[in-house]
C-alpha cells in the first residue's frame, strides 16, 4: 500500500510549526501505525534527515502515550484503539493521512507530533488516590462489595488517560478523564472517606489548568479507546455537589470545612 503522509514539524515548543509531506510506499496493510512512522524515520535517517517525533512505550493499548490526531479522530479511523493497534488496512492504498498531535492549551506541543500531557498528572496528585490507611490487604470476599458497583468502578478505572476525550471535545474538557478516575474510587469503599476532597480537589485542579466545560456532545465517549461511559461525568457532578453542599452546611454550623 502507498500513502501521502502529512505530517505536523515542530521543532520545539517556541518554534513555528508546519505540515510537511512525505511519500511511503509497499506498506503492509498489516502494518500498525506506529510501525509505519517507524519505516518512515529508518527511510528518514538514510536520507541524512530528522526524524519524525512521536510517544510510545507499551505499544499494546495500555499506556495511552501513542496519542495522534490522524484525518480529523484522535487514534485515528477506527473505534475503541489507540493509535499503536490501529493497522493500515483502515485506509485505502494511495490515500492522503494528516497527522497531528493533540490540540489543547493544557497539551502544549513538545516536538513534531509529542505533547505535554502533565495536566493529566497533576490532576492525579491532587486527589485521584486513597491516602487513608486501609490495613492490610484483606482476603478478596472481607468486603463486601455489589457486583454492578464493582463493575462500574473497574470500567472507570480502564481509563488509559491518554487524553483522546481531551482532544475530540471542542472545548478540550478533560471531565470524561477526572470523572473516571473520580467514579473508580467513590464507587468503593476504599475511597469513600476521602471522597469529598477528592471531588472538590480534582474539578478544581482541571478548571486552574485551563480545561474547557464539557459539551454535552458525547464526543469524548465516542472516541475513548477503553469506551469510559459518559455517565461517569453525571456521577462526579453528582459528586461535586453533594460536596460543595456538605462543605457549605459544615461551615454554616461553624465546622470549617474544604
Amino acid at each position: 500500500m502507498n500513502f501521502t503522509l502529512k505530517i505536523w514539524r515542530q521543532k520545539n515548543a517556541k518554534a513555528k510549526g508546519k505540515f510537511v509531506t512525505y511519500k511511503i510506499n509497499d506498506i503492509s496493510s498489516n502494518c500498525s501505525f506506529l510501525e509505519m512512522l517507524d519505516i518512515l524515520n529508518e527511510q528518514l535517517v538514510v536520507k541524512g534527515e530528522e526524524p519524525v517525533a512521536f510517544d510510545h512505550d507499551c505499544r499494546e493499548g495500555i499506556c495511552g502515550t501513542c496519542s495522534l490526531y490522524i484525518n480529523g479522530r484522535p487514534h485515528g479511523p477506527d473505534d475503541a484503539v489507540t493509535t499503536c493497534q490501529l493497522h493500515m488496512r483502515k485506509f485505502k492504498d494511495g490515500d492522503t493521512i494528516v497527522v497531528e498531535p493533540w490540540r489543547a492549551k493544557p497539551f502544549p506541543v513538545i516536538r513534531d507530533l509529542i505533547c505535554d500531557r502533565q495536566a493529566f498528572d497533576k490532576i492525579i496528585q491532587a486527589g485521584g488516590f486513597i491516602s487513608v490507611n486501609t490495613g492490610g490487604i484483606p482476603d478478596a470476599n472481607a468486603i463486601l462489595i455489589p457486583k454492578e458497583k464493582a463493575d462500574y468502578s473497574m470500567d472507570a478505572a480502564a481509563c488509559i488517560g491518554c487524553g483522546a476525550c481531551v482532544a475530540a471535545c471542542k472545548n478540550a474538557s478533560a471531565m470524561l478523564f477526572v470523572a473516571a478516575k473520580v467514579s473508580h474510587l467513590a464507587l468503593l469503599p476504599q475511597g469513600k472517606a476521602e471522597a469529598s476532597e477528592r471531588v472538590q480537589a480534582m474539578v478544581s485542579k482541571m478548571d486552574e489548568l485551563g480545561f474547557g466545560n464539557c459539551t454535552n456532545t458525547g464526543a469524548c465517549e465516542a472516541e475513548c479507546p477503553k469506551q469510559i461511559s459518559i455517565t461517569n461525568i453525571a456521577r462526579m457532578n453528582r459528586e461535586f455537589l453533594g460536596a460543595k453542599l456538605g462543605a457549605q452546611k459544615k461551615r454554616a454550623s461553624g465546622g470549617g470545612g474544604f
